[in-house]
């Protein structure tokens, strides 16, 4: 794939942000003319990058699964971004802030493939029969972006706004849960912080997972066997302060626990 000299030079202001840990500009006005295609190929530059330099590609997270969201940014679909290796973090893991940007948590539905779904157009069923188990998730967003001043150019060329990601310990099976129905409640030290359910992630997490299965197919990058999929968040996005303790409860999914270490620490 060719990449014109704007699209490098915004990957390399994204890149150097992350690697720095200091926010750049927004660059939507470096793909002006190109819109989100523009911005999809400058993810897709520091994607191919992080694998040169190791990183091990376990999966994409699905973002702006939120109508509101959706309206805010000017689009009428999700996007998605790659997930790597070291930006999952384990349950009893102190997260470090020096980590970290910006950083907002919110609660998922992940699902894990136990097949490719690498058919044209798959379907719900494909989906439903291609998935292993389903886990309670925290997505910590990050933006590498000052001040969180992004439109959909920006979130997307950003690797929709990734950070790190925690995941429950105990699967379940598709046919135990509910994932329409399921409620979600996030907690910052035992203080309810965010709501939601399954509904309010383009009406199901599932309807969620058929829109990256279909996306990334079409794209010829298709889902594969083992591959992680953080399904959308189910409530608000809340922001995190060091030292903070969120705990996520989904019903009839089980909870998953992020810790944060404090200042120097």
């Amino acid at each position: 794939m060719s990449y014109t000299q704007n699209e490098q030079r915004a990957a390399e202001a994204l890149r150097y942000s992350q690697q720095q840990r200091q926010a750049c500009e927004p660059v939507r006005e470096l793909l002006a003319g190109g819109g989100i295609d523009a911005a999809y190929r400058v993810q897709q530059i520091n994607t191919d990058y992080a694998q040169q330099q190791g990183c091990r590609l376990v999966g994409r997270k699905i973002g702006l699964t939120s109508k509101v969201v959706q309206t805010q940014l000017g689009v009428d679909q999700p996007d998605f971004g790659a997930l790597f290796a070291d930006m999952a973090v384990c349950e009893g893991e102190e997260i470090a802030m020096s980590r970290l940007m910006q950083p907002k948590i919110e609660g998922e539905v992940a699902l894990v493939l136990e097949s490719d779904l690498a058919m044209d157009n798959p379907t719900i069923a494909d989906v439903i029969s291609a998935s292993a188990y389903v886990l309670p998730a925290l997505e910590i967003v990050d933006s590498r972006v000052a001040n969180w001043d992004i439109r959909i150019e920006d979130t997307v060329a950003d690797n929709a706004s990734s950070g790190l990601f925690v995941l429950g310990g105990t699967p379940k099976l598709l046919n135990q849960v509910d994932l329409k129905a399921c409620g979600m409640s996030l907690f910052r030290r035992g203080e309810p912080v965010s709501t939601g359910a399954g509904q309010a992630c383009l009406g199901h997490p599932l309807s969620a997972a058929v829109w990256l299965a279909k996306t990334m197919s079409r794209l010829e990058q298709p889902l594969r066997t083992g591959d992680i999929i953080l399904t959308g968040a189910l409530g608000p996005m809340v922001p995190v302060q060091a030292g903070d303790v969120f705990d996520c409860e989904i019903s009839g999914l089980g909870s998953v626990r992020a810790s944060f270490a404090k200042e120097g620490v």
